[in-house]
């Protein structure tokens, strides 16, 4: 019977022990409650101790949450909708806080932190235009955001990291509107260039043809003054030989003159004893 004792009383306290000690991972965080009331919640990664049924531990995922919103509609400074899919990074900040104001959920925080994200998106697109929110304000849209959310955030119990905009469109109704006046510039801007494409052509064809004509004037000029310098050095040449041989050059140049009179078939009449004749003679 004392053995029995005994031994119940070890389980006892081994049971005890066991429910006295908690672990505390690198991912995780921690509170303390004693007899209900939240008494810690410092506690770093490690083995901790706590008292048998009068405390309890609670343990959280401190990693990073990612909250992907819905695609929700926001209206811009021009009065237009526009549809905007987003994303928050967050984690626990005030693990105390977390607890009381959304039980520690993370489910019914992302609920809470999604109006708070859409609240401040509400502000800010009706502030700017459609083509600021697409173009130029991404990253000051961004800061904003953060730095304004993170106020109300802490409040409960959690810290923003990142607010991200994954995609801003239009509604069909609106994209299609859009799309026409896109197209219609695009049809502006290519008109355009056919126009300056049609000017450079013209100014490349007259000053083709300017430069044409100018080519052909200088091959006529070099072309008379070689013609002229040749008909000058023939006519040398002939001087010359015209001095050395009278007669046979008369000879010469009355047979030229027999060929090009005699060769186009005309009639020609003469008397026949002029000096045209005058190798058609017989000679004494």
């Amino acid at each position: 019977m004392q053995n029995k004792i005994l031994v119940g009383a070890f389980v006892l306290v081994l049971i005890a022990s066991l429910s006295s000690v908690f672990t505390v991972h690198q991912t995780e965080k921690a509170i303390k409650f004693q007899l209900g009331e939240a008494v810690r919640s410092d506690y770093k990664p490690g083995i901790h101790f706590k008292l048998p049924i009068v405390q309890n531990v609670k343990i959280f995922d401190s990693r990073i949450q990612t909250m992907d919103s819905r695609p929700e509609k926001f209206l811009t400074a021009e009065k237009k909708n526009v549809i905007v899919d987003s994303f928050v990074k967050w984690r626990i900040g005030d693990i105390i806080k977390f607890y009381t104001v959304v039980g520690g959920d993370i489910d019914q925080a992302n609920l809470r932190l999604d109006q708070i994200i859409k609240d401040a998106f509400r502000s800010e697109f009706s502030k700017r235009e459609i083509r600021q929110l697409v173009s130029t304000d991404r990253k000051s849209i961004r800061d904003i955001m953060v730095n304004n959310s993170k106020t109300i955030a802490a409040e409960l119990g959690m810290e923003i990291l990142d607010v991200q905009v994954m995609r801003i469109d239009l509604p069909s109704e609106v994209s299609s509107s859009v799309f026409r006046r896109m197209e219609a510039e695009r049809e502006r801007v290519a008109r355009e260039f056919r126009s300056q494409g049609a000017e450079a052509a013209e100014k490349i064809r007259a000053d083709a043809d300017r430069q044409r004509v100018v080519i052909l004037a200088d091959a006529v000029r070099d072309a008379d003054k070689i013609r002229g310098e040749g008909d000058a050095k023939a006519a040398e040449i002939a001087a010359k030989v015209y001095g050395q041989d009278t007669e046979f050059f008369t000879f010469y140049s009355s047979l030229n003159a027999y060929k090009k009179t005699f060769s186009d078939g005309d009639t020609l009449v003469l008397d026949a004893d002029s000096d045209f004749f005058k190798y058609f003679k017989a000679q004494k």
